[in-house]
């Protein structure tokens, strides 16, 4: 794997066998999945490549963008994971099905961390979703903060139809953007949600023609970097612990937050 090349406006990470190209530019980093002949299909490696960009991230990096190359954000695992010969040097699930629980655990453990990081608090994520996000896509969407889909987007979570359950972290955010009702007839049916739907659903903030896709994530971008990055961090904290949190409590943590941000902000005055 080429390491990250120091100099110039942005810093480009390649793995080819992830199927990922990695750069960043300034406070914007873009996570772009690069298997446009396989519509962006996943496999072990991608997962592992994308929980190392997470651990290896650049301090200064505040708006993570992933986005997919050609027709399609993601069709989801690469469906040879689910054939007895699997993927050469990363084998397939009947390879897991034989290992001992604690291994075949480990292994998706390992899988989710290429997730889970996109909700940090220090950073904010967008996922720009044209074409297909199916499975392990619509996962990888609902892992980022925020949402820009194009009209031709079509989410889906494809996992129970294969005899599987969704396990890359995408169940929590799923059942809580549309509640438990809908997320259950959405999974169990493993039905295709359009975009326009999905806005109103509240599985996307914004939807727009797919050759404006880009201009509105840059735009997206600019504005979440306009705000002081330590009040936006801060910020973010609250509103991911609100839900688990009684009124008081919330109240509480905010009086914490502002009292650091305040200090922060006269510190030295």
């Amino acid at each position: 794997m080429a390491e990250a090349a120091i100099g110039g406006s942005a810093e480009k990470v390649s793995h080819e066998e992830a199927g990922l190209r990695f750069e960043v530019d300034g406070e914007i980093a873009t996570i772009t999945l690069d298997r446009p002949e396989k519509r962006n299909a996943q496999t072990f490696v991608t997962w592992s490549e994308l929980a190392r960009i997470g651990d290896t991230l650049p301090q200064q990096v505040r708006v993570v963008v992933v986005r997919g190359e050609g027709p399609s954000f993601s069709a989801g695992i690469d469906l040879r994971l689910l054939a007895p010969e699997g993927i050469p040097g990363q084998g397939s699930l009947a390879t897991l099905a034989a290992a001992e629980d604690p291994i075949f655990e480990q292994r998706i453990a390992q899988a989710q961390q290429g997730f889970l990081w996109l909700r940090r608090p220090d950073i904010v994520s967008v996922a720009a979703v044209n074409g297909h996000a199916i499975g392990a896509g619509f996962q990888l969407a609902l892992a980022c903060d925020l949402r820009i889909l194009a009209e031709d987007a079509t989410l889906c979570m494809r996992e129970p139809a294969l005899g599987l359950v969704p396990d890359l972290t995408g169940t929590k955010p799923l059942a809580d953007l549309v509640g438990l009702p809908r997320a259950l007839e959405i999974c169990l049916t493993a039905r295709a949600v359009g975009a326009r739907e999905a806005l109103a659903l509240g599985l996307a903030e914004l939807v727009v023609a797919p050759h404006e896709l880009t201009r509105a994530v840059q735009d997206l971008a600019a504005a979440l970097l306009s705000v002081d990055r330590g009040a936006a961090t801060a910020t973010k904290r609250l509103l991911q612990g609100a839900r688990e949190r009684t009124l008081e409590e919330q109240a509480a943590a905010e009086r914490q937050e502002q009292i650091a941000r305040v200090r922060a902000l006269f510190a030295g005055s």
